[in-house]
């Protein structure tokens, strides 16, 4: 049976105004962070859906039927106010089901859920992930600082193995460096197999029938630079991640 994965997030817009003397222009781009992270798992086997911000307003499983076609939920770069805001309550003050509610639920029923490190998951930049105030925080093997929680590091920082487990089998070199994460504490449950700066890197727990873990750096640029998106460990240890969270 193929295990099937949503990845949710890992998209963004820019739109950039150029001022040449006198004169000025207006430019916009649309991006997306998944290519990594998606030939990774689709090279491990899995079957992977990437849902981009702007569609997961409205595309998210508003049910739990919804969220059991997918074996691992993933959220990464993704902040909490996509979930909670959908049109109809935003725009016309419709109840709507509480999707954060739900990957609770989802998890203790038996679901898989993995948060990916970046500026909207977490607390984020400026604490507007806003994790920390919903039901997810629940079911994460770390807590979310309820202020800004990014630890940028420029000059590089490494992180390094802190006890075995099965989500590193394989990854026998050096870490590569990562350029920031979000900072969290561990829960007094939760297992931390990886840490950077004595803080988690990567942390599981196991909540109701279901698993979770904490991956607190981005799985693409800028945090994970291309020595680390590139690096063979990279696909190894997010199938370990995989295989570990949907193992019931």
């Amino acid at each position: 049976m193929v295990t099937r994965i949503l990845l949710a997030g890992e998209s963004w817009m820019s739109y950039t105004t150029h001022v040449k003397g006198a004169d000025a222009f207006y430019t916009s781009v649309y991006e997306t962070g998944e290519k990594y992270l998606k030939a990774a798992l689709e090279e491990g086997g899995y079957e992977f859906t990437f849902l981009p911000n702007h569609l997961a307003t409205e595309e998210f499983p508003f049910t739990m039927d919804g969220l059991r076609q997918y074996d691992l939920i993933i959220l990464s770069d993704i902040g909490a106010n996509t979930l909670l805001l959908p049109t109809l309550t935003f725009t016309r003050s419709q109840i709507q089901p509480n999707r954060c509610s739900l990957i609770k639920d989802y998890v203790l029923e038996g679901g898989a859920l993995l948060m990916i490190g970046g500026y909207l998951t977490f607390s984020g930049v400026d604490a507007k992930g806003k994790w920390q105030d919903t039901p997810v925080q629940d079911v994460l093997p770390v807590r979310i600082l309820p202020t800004d929680d990014r630890m940028e590091h420029c000059e590089g920082v490494r992180p390094v193995k802190a006890a075995d487990h099965a989500v590193l089998d394989g990854i026998d070199t050096e870490w590569p460096l990562i350029l920031g994460y979000n900072k969290t504490i561990a829960k007094p449950e939760a297992v931390i197999p990886v840490k950077v700066e004595d803080n988690p890197f990567i942390a599981l727990g196991e909540y109701g029938k279901g698993r979770s873990a904490a991956f607190t750096t981005d799985c693409a640029p800028h945090w994970a630079p291309p020595g680390f998106c590139q690096w063979p460990g990279y696909g190894k240890i997010f199938c370990n991640l995989a295989k570990w969270l949907t193992d019931r």
